[in-house]
């Protein structure tokens, strides 16, 4: 029998970050900062222990929870809940979200050690961990929306933590509007579903998949169910930044890195891909959405990828790599992968957060320079975010036996399987991006840890750097322990956690009541196990095939171009300056959102307000109305004299009148007959 999973520890898991984020936001100056690190900590730990008890129940005995804990409100038959479902897919997400937290709230003691909004930061984080987890629990489109938004609120305060930056300024408000566009679709979605449906809860909602499949969306010829499922992926684009909504997250590298770590790329970008894995049983019943959500994932993953190529602030590298891995996991998603999909955000997790913690390592440093071009020769000053970064690195590319292997070349498998349309694109551009991947990846690794010590006289300075004139050249030093541990400790599943569990949760029992897949008609799971003989096998057979050699050929590539001959690069770039141009100008999504649709959006709202606020508004409603009192006033001012002889005129005038009106039947009918 399933061990029942007590109501009492699930609650622990949210509350406790959320308790610890009170305490650092409300009780900051009582506590100081060692309290306020030590009760975040405290409550990200509890909740770490708990969800790994938990993750350890519903993997060894089958232990389950679907319940609710609390009745909002109920309007006819639709309950408004806040209740948890636990299972395969909700315990792996409690895990990683709480680990990667409780790895950031350590490295943040020493990357924010000299910040005066310390608690202040403590508290935001903490209370992103109990957004993400209540979104990553709920069993209800309600409570996931709740998540959804909670999340959202918090990345744009974090974003824009260092407030007196303007260009954090504008990006925090950027991230804000670009996922309120998301959302509109995502509020969309679940508002049909409440419409068909007529419920929120998520196996409520499942079991009425096929009869929503029925219907056509009212007054069109398209499924109810493709409208539904392309509204809720609108919602994910927003939030796992898919193009053409992904304008939001390079720029949201202005917000300290511990959050680069933390939001974009283990955490709040992944809840995306968490919904439609949830939502795969309606995804499932439209090829049409499947198709709209791998060439998107298609897109995303090979552009995104050629913008990393030409960045040179070292954390817009990485933030770059997140979008493109996105792309990734989107392109499983429209396989039909859907555990593969999240496979892969759990892997990518550890070493993506590794690698923008690594990123943060060197910034500290390198006091606070963030371009790689400024470095080189780290290896020897940073031991240990060297190995750890080039271990992050690997994992990134998919070298075999290490955990990124697993999920990306599983990826790129179930991808080759797909015959929906756009599978064609999709798997030239999984393939093509491994090469971008492995080139970008590694150019980023030779310039800050190899070569020629730039630093000494940083060929491109900042704004801050003349102060070394009078100060000498900063040697680069190894960051302190409490930034270090975590990325040793990111570095062991960046590593291991693929080759350990890619049996159990893509070709076990893992995800068997969370992900339902339609296997007659998205084979790719299917013949991805038959293929299968064990993570061992797999790291050896892929030495034969074309996606380790793309990924050799783009770190030889990047040595022989930024360390052998770096003349290359810049020849490179003279011969292709329109595509660079395109390149520096991101696709110019940016100008075309500020150019065209803000301005467009400006002259609409001109537009109403001129005709609508003070045409219709102002002018018909209430100047109108008080003109049409001020004439008639005039009209009746006319007569309103004062003289005594003018009342007497109009009285007698009227008096007549009124004799006039009641005899004149009579005398009509007299002079007729006079007649």
């Amino acid at each position: 029998m399933a061990t029942q999973l007590s109501q009492q520890l699930l609650l622990a898991v949210p509350l406790a970050p959320l308790a610890g984020a009170v305490i650092a936001g409300f009780l900051g100056r009582a506590v100081g900062r060692r309290g306020a690190h030590v009760f975040t900590i405290l409550g990200v730990l509890i909740s770490f222990l708990i969800s790994a008890s938990v993750l350890r129940d519903v993997v060894l005995e089958g232990a389950r929870f679907n319940a609710t804990l609390y009745e909002w409100m109920a309007l006819g038959g639709l309950k408004m809940e806040v209740g948890f479902m636990i299972d395969g897919l909700s315990a792996m997400m409690m895990c990683v979200v709480t680990f990667v937290s409780l790895m950031v709230h350590i490295y943040t003691i020493g990357y924010m050690s000299e910040d005066p909004g310390y608690q202040r930061f403590f508290s935001y984080i903490s209370l992103f961990t109990f957004a993400m987890l209540m979104l990553v629990m709920s069993n209800n489109l309600l409570q996931l929306f709740f998540g959804w938004e909670a999340v959202g609120l918090v990345s744009y305060l974090l974003i824009g933590f260092w407030h007196q930056k303007p260009t954090a300024v504008f990006a925090n408000m950027k991230a804000f509007l670009v996922n309120r566009v998301g959302d509109f679709g995502f509020i969309l979605g679940i508002g049909l579903i409440v419409a068909f449906a007529g419920t929120l809860n998520y196996i409520e909602v499942f079991s009425k998949a096929d009869f929503l499949a029925k219907y056509m969306f009212p007054g069109t010829s398209w499924m109810l169910i493709t409208v539904i499922c392309i509204c809720l992926f609108i919602g994910a684009m927003g939030k796992s930044a898919q193009f053409p909504l992904h304008v939001w997250l390079p720029d949201s590298m202005e917000g300290p890195t511990p959050i680069s770590a933390l939001i974009h790329a283990a955490t709040m970008v992944t809840a995306g891909i968490f919904m439609v894995a949830r939502m795969s049983p309606l995804f499932e019943l439209s090829d049409t959405a499947l198709s709209f959500v791998m060439v998107i994932g298609a897109i995303t993953a090979l552009f995104m990828g050629f913008m990393g190529v030409i960045q040179n602030d070292i954390k817009r590298v990485v933030a770059y790599s997140t979008l493109s891995q996105l792309g990734y996991m989107t392109v499983a998603l429209g396989a039909s992968a859907y555990s593969v999909a999240v496979f892969h955000l759990m892997t990518h997790a550890f070493f993506k957060a590794l690698l923008f913690l690594g990123a943060g390592s060197v910034i500290i440093g390198m006091h606070h320079d963030q371009d790689i071009r400024n470095m080189g020769g780290l290896r020897k000053y940073m031991p240990i975010t060297w190995i750890t970064s080039l271990l992050g690195s690997l994992a990134l590319i998919g070298t075999p036996f290490f955990s990124g292997f697993f999920s990306k070349d599983s990826i790129i498998e179930a991808e080759h399987v797909s015959q929906l349309w756009g599978a064609g694109f999709a798997n030239f551009a999984v393939l093509a991006g491994v090469f971008v991947t492995a080139f970008y990846s590694f150019r980023m690794y030779f310039l800050v840890f190899h070569g020629k010590e730039n630093f000494r006289h940083k060929p491109f300075p900042a704004e801050h750097d003349h102060h070394d004139d009078h100060h000498g050249v900063h040697e680069p030093h190894e960051s302190p322990w409490v930034v270090t541990l975590p990325l040793v400790l990111l570095a062991v599943p960046s590593v291991l956690v693929g080759y350990l569990t890619i049996e159990y949760m893509l070709y076990g029992d893992f995800f068997k009541d969370a992900i339902f897949v339609r296997e007659d008609l998205h084979p790719a799971m299917k013949v991805l196990a038959g293929k299968f003989q064990g993570a061992f096998q797999m790291g050896l057979h892929s030495l034969q095939t074309l996606p380790f050699w793309l990924a050799l050929s783009g770190v030889v590539t990047a040595y022989l171009f930024y360390m052998v001959y770096p003349q290359v690069p810049a020849a490179i770039k003279a011969k292709t300056g329109f595509i660079n141009r395109v390149l520096e100008n991101k696709y110019y999504m940016d100008w075309f959102n500020e150019n065209i649709l803000a301005a467009g959006a400006r002259l609409l709202g001109k537009g109403l307000w001129k005709v609508g606020d003070v045409g219709l508004i102002d002018g018909l409603v209430i100047n109108g109305s008080a003109r049409t009192v001020g004439m008639f006033a005039s009209m009746v001012r006319l007569v309103q004299t004062g003289h005594l002889y003018w009342y007497a005129l109009v009285m007698i005038v009227g008096v007549i009148g009124l004799m006039t009106w009641q005899l004149w039947p009579h005398l009509s009918s007299l002079l007729g007959r006079s007649f």
